[in-house]
This record gives C-alpha cells, structure tokens and sequence, in this order.
C-alpha cells in the first residue's frame, strides 16, 4: 500500500473554487475519512487523488511519486462509487474479474483472484448470478471486489454505502472497516456522515466551503475543535455555545457567566473582546449547589440516556444525562461544566484558542 500526500493543492471550476490550499498526508495503511457537508470539497478533494479531476494548482504524490498530472490509470488506485456501476450483461465474477483480463492476465491467474477475493468478502456463493437480482448490500460487496481484485496501491470509496438503508449500512461499515484490517489497505473514504466518520477513520480530515477545517483523530476532532464548525459538525448533539465578554481579569482563567464564574482550560492566546464557550452535552451537570441556573424546556428519552433542552441566560443548551434522572420542564436547575473540556472560541472568526490541553491537534486546522 502507500502513503498519499496533499500539498496546497486548489482546484477551480472557472470563477468557483471547489478547493482551497488543502494540505493533509495519508499515511500507509491508514482508513482515512474525508468528511464534510455537501458543496464542502472533498469528492472533488479524493476525485484528484484519482486522477478524475487534475488540480489547479499545488502537487498530489502516491507512494512519494508526483502525480498530479498523471491520468488515473497511471497511478494504481481503485476507486469505488457511491452507486455500484457494475455491469447488468456480466455475472458475479465476470463483474469482478473484468478489469484484470483487461489488463490482459492470463484467465488462470485472474480466476485465482476472483476466489480468493470472493472468500474474503463471502460471496462465494452467488459468483455465478447476474447482478441484477442482488441485494443492495450484495451489488456493493461485487463493487468492492472489483476494487480489491487490483491489488492497488490505494482505494478511494466517495460515500460506498450511501445508498444503502440505515440499518445494513451500519452492519456494512463494520465489515468495510474489518476487510480494510484484513489487507492492511491504504483507503480514502468520503462521507457527510460524522457517526459513520467517526466509527470507521484512523484520522478525519474535516472540509467546509473547500478549506480543510482540521484533521486529527477522531478522538482528538471531537474532544478539541479547531473552529466553530468542528463543533457543530461533529457530535450529536453538537456542542453547545455560550457567548460572553473576555475573561474575569488579566491572566484569568476563568469565565463570568451571568454573574458565576467558570473555570476554563488556561488559553495561550489573547482571551479578550466577544468570545463563545463551548461544552458538550454529556459534560454538563445538574448540581443543587450552582448558582448558574437553567429552566427545563424538553426531555428526549434515549433509552440508557436522555437529552434535556434547557433555556439559560446565555441561551438553549442541550445536556445529556442518564434517563433515571428525573426533571420536568418548567423545573429550574443548577447547572455546573467540566472545566477541563470546556473550548473557548472568537465570536468573529470562529477558531478555537489555543490551549496546553489542544495544542497538538490544533496545529492542524
């Protein structure tokens, strides 16, 4: 397999620009996630790492060899749509075998592969049937053997199982991710799915209006946001966000909100003009001793947990709490934030301050 690299890469369509300036590295091996709302940049992004699209400008290497400027059958990669485009005339294996005898193999030897490519993915069994009468879930496994029978040096996969309905999906992207284990594959994976993102990527690059947003591990993305934008994009609920005016005092850490202070993650930046908190709804507490208070607008029951709306000073929040706790709206609460995952962003710009508990992550936004 090999490592993909992505160096201010831009790519415009007359006035529009679809990508701005990325740059990230897909190291060997790694399932990695382009992730983003539609119109963001990253099927464009992952369709110049194949060669579909050539970029504007910047360099794209493949296993440290520039490749740009090169066609996509030029640079040893599989790439797998989102809709199956198998062949209706051809059967299971002759789908898959199809691209290795028009490479001219001797049938032997792609025979050989189509089995052994069929066992891993487990449809030995329908090699034979036209694809016409396959489940969804079938079609797409044939599309990915088709891919896998290569033996490329990367596999590019725009939203694979977007077609699929919510439940197979899931139990599709389990198996995605544990044949990607298997081979030890280099893969790029578009989705606009976060929970889809985050169950399957060893790092997620996060796209927005063409600009790489931040790149991390998912851990990393969730826990520490580099913008504004990570935080609403990724978490469901999404973080919440509470505008206040600067810090207590000078060399503060530490908050005022609606007259209580709340300590905050020592920032390395300038703390000062209009400024947002963010907290996650699992990082908020009732506490009958706060004197930051909260009226219960809405429960959400989710089984092990529940999402309760809350109206604040600062405004409605979201805290998600064990389901046996019991709250009625109308009901006024205190409300207390664990101060060591609390992210402080600029109301005007939206990016995260830096601080000594993020500093690593940051650095790639």
């Amino acid at each position: 397999m090999a490592q993909i690299r992505i160096e201010n890469v831009r790519k415009d369509f007359g006035t529009f620009t679809a990508v701005k300036s990325s740059t990230f590295t897909v190291e060997n091996g790694e399932f990695f996630m382009l992730l983003g709302p539609s119109g963001c940049g990253k099927t464009t992004t992952l369709r110049m790492m194949a060669g579909l699209e050539l970029p504007t400008s910047g360099r794209i290497y493949i296993d440290g060899e520039e490749v740009g400027m090169k066609p996509a059958s030029q640079r040893d990669i599989a790439f797998v749509f989102q809709m199956f485009a198998l062949y209706p005339h051809m059967n299971v294996g002759k789908n898959i075998s199809y691209p290795l005898l028009s490479q001219g193999m001797p049938k032997p030897e792609a025979r050989r592969r189509v089995q052994e490519v069929a066992r891993i993915l487990g449809i030995e069994d329908i090699l034979n049937r036209p694809v016409g009468g396959l489940s969804g879930g079938d079609r797409q496994r044939v599309a990915l053997g088709r891919a896998i029978v290569r033996e490329p040096k990367a596999f590019l996969m725009d939203e694979p199982l977007g077609a699929l309905d919510a439940e197979f999906r899931e139990h599709m992207a389990e198996e995605l991710r544990a044949l990607h284990d298997r081979m030890n594959a280099t893969t790029v994976y578009v989705t606009h799915d976060q929970l889809e993102a985050m169950q399957m990527g060893d790092k997620i690059v996060v796209m927005n209006h063409g600009v790489v947003e931040q790149f991390g591990k998912p851990q990393e993305i969730y826990d520490w946001p580099a913008t504004r934008f990570v935080a609403e994009f990724i978490g469901s609920p999404c973080m919440n966000f509470l505008d206040f005016e600067g810090l207590v005092g000078a060399g503060s850490n530490s908050v005022e909100l609606n007259n209580t202070t709340v300590n905050i993650p020592a920032c390395r930046e300038g703390a000062t003009g209009k400024l947002t908190l963010g907290v996650r709804p699992e990082h908020i507490h009732f506490s009958d001793t706060s004197k930051y208070r909260g009226t219960v607008l809405a429960t959400e029951y989710l089984g092990t947990t529940q999402i309760v709306t809350l109206e604040t000073p600062n405004g409605e929040i979201k805290a998600r709490m064990a389901s046996n706790r019991t709250v009625q709206p109308g009901e006024t609460v205190g409300l207390e934030f664990d101060e060591r995952t609390l992210t402080v962003f600029k109301c005007d710009s939206g990016r995260a301050l830096l601080s000594e508990a993020n500093e690593g992550v940051l650095k790639h936004g």
